[in-house]
């Protein structure tokens, strides 16, 4: 039974004192299955080389096979956040949670012991299944057992970690790669899950919309085929650097065209799956922008700053992901005490400053050179990190706090429905910028490659530095031109990234609140925990 006892706040507690006694440890179990999902997104790109080696060392992947190995991951993640969120809502966002926990680790353990890349590839897409059902619960169940006054705190948290889980996938993938074969890279993530399902059935409550309405499967499907056919078009236009052709503008247009007609759908519904009422609320609409670009921006910098550290100052796949420790760093220290300076500034200065930030250590990328000391990387790579930890914690308690408890699953999945689209479109976007200005500054100097190698060698830094390896000292010419073609590349696309973040302040500084929104919202719902005693 909830109790009535009243907080430091003086507002009545809504949530069952024995789930608020454990609400800390909910979180740190929480933070696990976060922590597990997100970081083997990142942790493949370290594998991907061995992968590619033939057996035993590998399975013998193509480049086609090792790209669809991470697409088909993202493709069904990207395509069930949605209704994940909304059946979370309706069936149990703990059934949920752990149903997706269990599909996530059986199909890491498949994954480890894929003998083709056929499996590879089908396996991952089981793990992308799960993970779609973990996200959305994860942030909706911390809206359930903390009051209103500590989400931020929580929630600034549960970003850290998101933050911190993409920077340490290199490290970690690095790691597991120089002692163990390639399979260990999913492997790890096994007794992960297990200890983090022991802590779920023991700590975690369950909690749904007691009002879900009637069920729209054809809402679910409209919502899946236009978000999967968005991200694939997505995709497809940066893999080729090219979105005008074919295989990228026309899964796009399919996908907007199907999700036009999702929205439609749910105005004309009586009981929709997504209210398109919360889009009306400034608010609401100008938190998930700032959410989307954010991750713009952050998938992007990861993307190139990658390649820069290895390709272009010769690091290894551990060292430069040790070297972007800062960014992770910077979020995993900031993100929990971004509520304090929402306290004094409001939202809208913090998200502002932190969308200026971003830009402005963009722009802080045109220092970058072959011989820059690496330290100028470092500072910027933290203040960005900083900077993108002014955005999310704010911007996703803004996105939460305007809605209902009942409806947090919904909400949390249209959260990670844009984070993950601004994700694919950082990395589709810039990666087809810098291939396509990499490309133009690198032209003119194949000439002098035997013909059959100029296409490989046109294609990446990683294809010119490859072709050179191959053929030898006739080749070693193009050493340091590739490198400078490379590094123009960068300072294009973290301009425009630079750009992009600018907007992202516009945005915020336009529409999000001036102050804080109120701890307790009237008519908030009645979507408390069940199960209280765990």
């Amino acid at each position: 039974m909830a109790t009535t006892s009243r907080t430091p706040a003086g507002v009545e507690r809504r949530i069952p004192e024995a789930v608020h006694r454990r609400r800390w440890g909910i979180l740190t179990v929480l933070i696990f299955s976060l922590l597990v999902v997100v970081l083997d997104s990142s942790i493949l790109n370290v594998a991907m080389k061995t992968i590619a080696s033939p057996a035993p060392t590998g399975i013998g992947a193509t480049q086609s096979q090792l790209e669809w190995a991470i697409n088909s991951y993202t493709l069904v993640f990207a395509g069930l956040l949605f209704t994940a969120g909304m059946l979370g809502d309706r069936l149990g966002r703990k059934k949920t949670l752990l149903f997706g926990m269990v599909v996530f680790g059986a199909g890491s353990l498949l994954c480890s012991m894929a003998t083709s890349p056929a499996e590879l590839i089908g396996y991952r897409a089981a793990m992308g299944f799960g993970g779609a059902f973990v996200m959305p619960a994860t942030l909706a169940i911390i809206m359930n057992v903390f009051e209103r006054e500590e989400q931020p705190k929580a929630i600034g948290i549960w970003s850290g970690a998101v933050g911190l889980a993409i920077a340490i996938g290199p490290i970690a993938g690095g790691l597991l790669l120089a002692h163990f074969w390639w399979g260990s890279v999913f492997l790890v993530n096994v007794p992960i899950v297990v200890l983090a399902l022991i802590g779920m059935v023991w700590l975690v409550p369950d909690s749904r919309d007691p009002n879900p309405g009637r069920p729209d499967p054809l809402g679910v499907l409209l919502s899946v085929v236009g978000l999967v056919a968005l991200v694939y078009g997505i995709i497809k236009g940066g893999q080729v650097a090219d979105f005008t052709v074919t295989q990228a503008w026309l899964p796009i247009l399919v996908g907007i065209l199907v999700l036009a007609g999702f929205v439609l759908h749910q105005l004309r519904s009586r009981t929709p799956m997504l209210d398109m009422g919360w889009f009306r609320n400034r608010h609401f609409s100008a938190a998930v922008v700032s959410v989307g670009l954010t991750f713009f921006a952050l998938m992007g910098v990861t993307f190139f700053g990658v390649f820069y550290l290895q390709s272009v100052r010769g690091y290894s796949p551990l060292q430069a992901g040790l070297l972007l420790l800062p960014l992770a760093a910077a979020q995993l220290l900031v993100s929990p005490r971004a509520r304090f300076v929402v306290a004094r500034f409001g939202v809208r200065a913090t998200c502002a400053t932190g969308m200026l930030l971003i830009a402005a250590t963009f722009a802080g990328f045109l220092l970058l050179g072959q011989h820059t000391g690496i330290w100028v990387l470092e500072v910027l790579s933290f203040f960005q990190g900083t900077g993108m930890a002014l955005v999310m914690p704010p911007a996703t308690v803004t996105i939460m706090g305007t809605l209902p408890r009942e409806k947090a699953g919904s909400g949390s999945a249209v959260n990670n429905t844009f984070r993950q689209v601004g994700g694919s479109l950082g990395v589709a976007v810039l990666g087809a910028l810098l291939s396509t200005t990499y490309r133009s500054g690198i032209q003119d100097r194949l000439g002098a490659l035997p013909a059959p190698y100029r296409g490989t060698a046109g294609e990446s830094i990683e294809g010119t530095l490859g072709v050179v390896e191959k053929i030898g000292p006739r080749a070693a010419a193009l050493v340091d031109p590739a490198k400078e073609a490379f590094i123009h590349a960068m300072h294009v696309t973290a301009l425009t990234a630079g750009g992009v973040a600018a907007i992202g302040a516009v945005v915020a500084f336009s529409f999000l609140p001036g102050r804080p929104p109120a701890a307790a919202q009237e008519g908030a719902g009645t979507g408390a925990p069940e199960n209280p005693a765990g």
